[in-house]
């Protein structure tokens, strides 16, 4: 079964290897690319807990950090090993990778909170932590024409959004709730859901998806 996988070259590394272990051949297609919002520094002196929800946010907390860090919270495993590759250590991680998931197990009294996301991101922790929000990157949709595949795989309510508007007709299966609800929205069809919100879990779904298929 050939799967699109449409995760930025740069992050669709280790989805596309375990893809392949599991027998899928697999073509790239992204629909995404980030840019700084600007390179002025990211300061966190004075905060009790930084917290970030994605690869990209991580990459430009390490690149413009100024100040003396304090606490880590990131988002997912992908966001965690990010920021560890880049010298931060992680303080928590949430065992749901969901902006509700770190609500519930954070610990309390959070204090004086940072969260640095995309520009447009979901406000949720902002609102209830609560915590002081930065947009540091901006999302940029792609539209690539859309490869010959039988699966398509998004990680992303905006790559949801952006696989819609290539008007293809092909299952998808997306990372989550929040992916779930975008791709619905624009009128796809989601065949299922991961039951964990990484690559392992949109790995297994697909596999188990592909076996019922056949069956």
């Amino acid at each position: 079964m050939r799967v699109i996988v449409t995760r930025s070259r740069e992050q669709a590394g280790p989805l596309v290897a375990a893809l392949r272990v599991r027998g899928f051949e697999t073509v790239l297609c992204p629909l995404i690319d980030t840019e700084p919002i600007e390179d002025g520094p990211i300061e966190v002196g004075g905060y009790d807990w930084v917290i970030v929800t994605s690869a990209n946010g991580a990459v430009e907390l390490a690149r413009r950090r100024s100040g003396r860090l304090p606490k880590v919270a990131a988002v997912g495993e992908a966001t965690a090993e990010t920021l560890a590759e880049r010298g931060i250590g992680v303080d928590f991680v949430p065992a749901d990778a969901s902006q509700e998931g770190l609500l519930a197990e954070f610990p309390q009294p959070a204090g004086r909170v940072l969260f640095v996301g995309a520009e447009g991101a979901r406000t949720l922790l902002a609102e209830r932590l609560p915590a002081e929000f930065r947009a540091v990157y901006r999302t940029i949709e792609l539209t690539p024409p859309p490869p010959e595949g039988e699966l398509v795989l998004l990680a992303s309510a905006s790559a949801a959004r952006a696989w819609a508007r290539l008007d293809s007709r092909l299952p998808v299966i997306t990372i989550g709730p929040q992916t779930t609800e975008a791709a619905h929205a624009a009128g796809l069809e989601v065949v299922a859901e991961a039951k964990t919100r990484d690559a392992d879990g949109l790995v297994d779904c697909a596999a188990a998806w592909r076996d019922s298929s056949r069956s």
